[in-house]
């Protein structure tokens, strides 16, 4: 008993060490910040100054332009044509393959409106998968809902259902978000590794298993059967 309380403490003692270490690392990093930034005359605090406010005012005007192609809103393109003159003009896009008549296509509506207003960088939109049969056929698009994910005018990737989500259909917006994050195809912020529905798993949340006939189909397969 005594033995593993000594190692207990010991242990506790090492713990303690280390956050010290790092709370002094920290320290000395940012008293070399502060000492860099006294040392700097006013010229140089001025030179430091235009390049922020230069980086800020790009930063503004790619938004500006961004939002003058249609980026920032979740937007339905009528045809075919307009997929291919949306994604010429957009280094990244995500279009939407749905169907009315399919539930799920409804749920991915909902989670991708959220995101074209969050990530300006990116272009979404959705496409009415039985007006555009020579595209659908062109990407091998055969389960609704499809996102293309698409990046300097060619198809990358694609989210195909709901498999890649946590297999459900209560997935959050923070797990859609993750996936394109893994496709590079918005700046993501989050960790990677570390997908949101792992999470969820732990605490419990029930999942509902996907219909075999949503992953293999003819020519569109979907969780409806009025086809």
């Amino acid at each position: 008993k005594m033995a593993a309380d000594t190692s207990v403490e010991i242990l506790q003692k090492v713990l303690e060490n280390e956050i010290l270490q790092t709370t002094k690392v920290v320290e000395e990093h940012l008293d070399a910040e502060i000492q860099k930034l006294d040392q700097m005359d006013e010229d140089e605090l001025e030179c430091l100054k235009q390049r922020r406010l230069e980086a800020l005012k790009k930063a503004q005007q790619q938004k500006q332009e961004w939002l003058s192609k249609g980026h920032g809103e979740y937007r339905e393109i009528p045809s075919e044509r307009d997929f291919f003159q949306e994604v010429k003009e957009s280094k990244n896009v995500v279009c939407h393959f749905y169907r009315e008549t399919t539930f799920r296509c409804q749920i991915m509506d909902k989670h991708l409106t959220v995101l074209a207003k969050k990530h300006v960088e990116t272009k979404f939109l959705k496409l009415n998968a039985e007006k555009s049969p020579f595209l659908c056929d062109r990407l091998r698009i055969k389960v609704i809902p499809t996102l293309a994910l698409v990046k300097d005018g060619k198809t990358q990737d694609y989210v195909v259902g709901f498999t890649d989500l946590g297999n459900t259909d209560d997935f959050t917006t923070e797990t859609l978000e993750w996936r394109l994050g893994c496709a590079d195809i918005i700046n993501y912020s989050g960790n990677l590794m570390d997908p949101p529905f792992q999470s969820q798993k732990k605490f419990g949340a029930s999942f509902t298993k996907l219909d075999k006939k949503t992953i293999r189909g003819k020519k569109y397969d979907s969780d409806s059967d009025d086809d």
